[in-house]
Formats: structure tokens, sequence, C-alpha cells
């Protein structure tokens, strides 16, 4: 009786699931989700994973659009937080760790007088993280563009642009390696 649960939850999930997003790319597959919203709002490439857990939304809460646009090949990993009220972009072959947070907005509190939850959201940059890029666990990019090819370190918060083919670590997130193209070398940076 399982098996067949499970085989028409499936079937359900291959007709009518994709039907409901902006794109959704074949052998796409999201396993459990925790939540996702605005899904009319949501492109999912190719052959993406986005393991059990995850949060993806797409809400223009802070203006009229919101897109979260996730590549081909791209593996989420489990209770990943991806939020986008503007624009996030995850290039082709992203490889996302447990538990990252990835957004494009922050709750304001400029005014000590208001509960922070009754403050409005303030939107910060698009975020953009390049083709091949790899995150590991726990890290949080709040408002910044991760280049292809970088790795960041687990724990690391990124809130600066992180350049193409680095390694950045720490909180803030700070390059501490690149790839010299002439020495076929990744250099750690003095």
């Amino acid at each position: 009786m399982k098996l067949i649960t499970k085989i028409f939850a499936k079937l359900r999930a291959i007709s009518f699931y994709p039907l409901q997003f902006k794109s959704y790319g074949t052998r796409t597959l999201i396993l459990k989700p925790l939540a996702i919203d605005g899904k009319k709002n949501i492109d999912l490439g190719e052959h993406v994973i986005i393991q059990e857990q995850s949060w993806l939304a797409a809400v223009p809460l802070t203006g009229k659009t919101a897109n979260l646009k996730i590549g081909d090949n791209c593996i989420i990993g489990h209770f990943n937080h991806i939020y986008a009220t503007q624009s996030i972009e995850l290039e082709n072959h992203v490889l996302t760790a447990d538990k990252v947070y990835i957004t494009d907005n922050l709750h304001q509190y400029s005014n000590p007088y208001i509960p922070i939850i009754l403050q409005p959201i303030k939107q910060v940059n698009p975020v953009r993280i390049g083709e091949g890029s790899w995150l590991g666990e726990n890290v949080c990019v709040i408002g910044a563009n991760i280049g292809k090819h970088c790795v960041i370190g687990a724990n690391s918060v990124v809130t600066h642009d992180i350049p193409d083919y680095s390694v950045a670590v720490g909180v803030p997130a700070k390059v501490i390696k690149t790839y010299n193209f002439k020495t076929q070398q990744w250099e750690t940076i003095k």
C-alpha cells in the first residue's frame, strides 16, 4: 500500500506540480519542500535537485516583481532558504550544502520604538551566484554577488561581491585564495 501511495504522489508531482512554476525543467526534482512561495515567479532549469525541507520564495514584498532563477544542473542542499523579493539567480552547476540562506532583502530596524516584525522589508541588492560555485554549510548570502567557480567556506556571511575564481571565508566573508591561470594553481592572498 505504501508503494502505491508513493507512486501516485510522484505521478501527481510529475503531472501537475511543474505547471505551477514560471518554468520547470525536465528531470528537476523538489524533494519534500518546507515551503514554496510565489511559484509563478520561480524558474527552475534542467536537472535541478532541491533537497528536503528547503524553502524557495519569490514574493514582491518591496516592488512589483520578484524573480528566482535556478539554472541547469544545480543541487540545493537540505534546509536551504532562498528568498527573493526582487531578484536572485543561481547560474548553472551551483552546489549548496545544507542550511544555506540566500536573500536580496533584510528586515528594517531603523525605528527603535517599533518592533522589527512590524517594520517594512528593506530591499538590498540583487543576488547572483556564478556558474560552478559551491557554498558550504551554513553560508549566508545577503544582497551580494558571487563570481563563477568560487568556494565559500562553511559558516561564512557574504555581504560584498566575491570575484570569479575565489575562495572566501569568514564573517564577513573575505577572499583568501584566487586561481592563477598562469601557474594553474590556487594562490593564497597575502
